[in-house]
This record gives C-alpha cells, sequence and structure tokens, in this order.
C-alpha cells in the first residue's frame, strides 16, 4: 500500500511546488465537492434515508442526529491528519463527505420543495452565493500570503458558542435560532475560510493535500449550510 512520507513546509518549497500542492488540493477539494452533490442525490432516491434524517430534525432527534455527525467527522479529521496512508486518508475523506451528504437533507429537502411550490430556486442561489464567497476569500490569503493563524482561538471560541446556543436552542426555543445566528455563523464560516486557506500556505507540508482539502471543505460546508439556511428563511 503507497505511504506518503513527510516533507517540508509548503510555505518553504520553491513556486513550482507549492503551485504543485495548491492544485492538488483544489482538485481533492472539487472531487470532495463533486462527491458530495452525488451521493446527496443517491440519499434522495431512497424515501426510507429522506424520512429518516427529517425524522431526526424534530426535539431531541436533532442532538442525536448532531453528536452523529460530530463523532463522525472528527473521527474522519483525525484519519486523515494523523494516518500516513494514503488510501486510509482517502476513505477518512470519504466518511467526512458521506456525513455532510447525510446532515444536509432536511436542508436541501426544504429547499427543493420552496421551488416546487413556485418559489424562488434558493439552492441555486446559495451555491452561487457560498462559492463567489469561497472564491473572494481565498484569494485574499493566496494573494496577500497573510497568516491568519491568530483567528484559532477565536473560531474555537465561537464554535464552542454555537454549538451551546444550538443545544439550548433544542430545549428552549426550537429547532429554529433565527436570522442573527445564521448570520453570525456565516461570519464564523468565513473566518475558518480564511483560516484553512491560511493554514494550506503557510502550515501544511507538501503530501498532506488530503487534510489541507478536508480543511477547505469542512469549511465551505459550513458556509453553504448557514447561507442555504438564511435563504430557506427569507
Amino acid at each position: 500500500m503507497e505511504e506518503i512520507q513527510s516533507s517540508l513546509p509548503v510555505s518553504s518549497l520553491t513556486e513550482d511546488r507549492k503551485v504543485a500542492f495548491y492544485k492538488k488540493t483544489y482538485t481533492h477539494l472539487a472531487l470532495a465537492v463533486l462527491l458530495f452533490v452525488i451521493v446527496e442525490w443517491v440519499f434522495f432516491q431512497s424515501e426510507a434515508i429522506v424520512n429518516l434524517a427529517f425524522s431526526l430534525t424534530q426535539g431531541w432527534k436533532w442532538l442525536l442526529m448532531l453528536g452523529g455527525f460530530m463523532l463522525a467527522t472528527n473521527y474522519a479529521e483525525k484519519v486523515v491528519h494523523t494516518n500516513h496512508n494514503i488510501n486510509q486518508q482517502y476513505a477518512g475523506l470519504l466518511l467526512y463527505v458521506i456525513a455532510e451528504a447525510f446532515i444536509f437533507i432536511p436542508l436541501i429537502g426544504m429547499a427543493t420543495m420552496i421551488a416546487a411550490e413556485g418559489g424562488e430556486n434558493i439552492l441555486q442561489q446559495a451555491v452561487v452565493l457560498t462559492l463567489s464567497l469561497f472564491t473572494g476569500l481565498s484569494a485574499v490569503v493566496l494573494i496577500t500570503k497573510k497568516d491568519f493563524s491568530f483567528l484559532k482561538s477565536g473560531l474555537t471560541i465561537g464554535g464552542f458558542i454555537a454549538l451551546g446556543l444550538i443545544v439550548a436552542g433544542m430545549f428552549f426555543g426550537g429547532f429554529n435560532l433565527g436570522l442573527w445566528f445564521s448570520a453570525g455563523m456565516v461570519v464564523l464560516a468565513s473566518g475558518s475560510i480564511l483560516y484553512q486557506t491560511s493554514n494550506m500556505v503557510h502550515k501544511y507540508s507538501e503530501d498532506q493535500y488530503v487534510g489541507a482539502s478536508l480543511g477547505l471543505f469542512a469549511s465551505l460546508m459550513l458556509l453553504f449550510w448557514y447561507i442555504l439556511s438564511i435563504l430557506s428563511n427569507d
């Protein structure tokens, strides 16, 4: 089985090798997004899977779904970032994509129902807005080469606050935390994109393109979730 060998940080490489690393990373990101679309389509072909996902949005079951999602994605991240076997890294990325596709079923389902009832195609709008913002934020880092690692503490604290609000919302305020919460999460996701892109430029080694792509994919999906949430509740 192919093993990944350690190497110098990308920031220490020649320009040609940096560009090659960036190409690998964004190619894997694009493939992860494509796989997400395919898995999502497959899920929607099964009425049982769709009904299960929607049923898990009710009350305390949403916490069960969220907890399962966090366990799966944390495990996937651990596999990708700590394992030197390339095949196992791909398995971790695959697990992460499948978990994202499943938790997105209710939100994408609501968006398609809105469109089917004669409303705007908010799914398409969310895709355009997400990709535009992601591209712009990534360009800021790639052009300026600024190190955004200082955002780590703020993102960690913001993530715990968001999780606490979600849990509190389940017990005291229902599933929908409102527009301002979603707007705040868009800001948090934007910061995460800056942070993950900065890590790609300054922190990762040449052989960690799978890990870099997973970090970017996670941030992209977080941004997509809350942009779509805002449009769905507009």
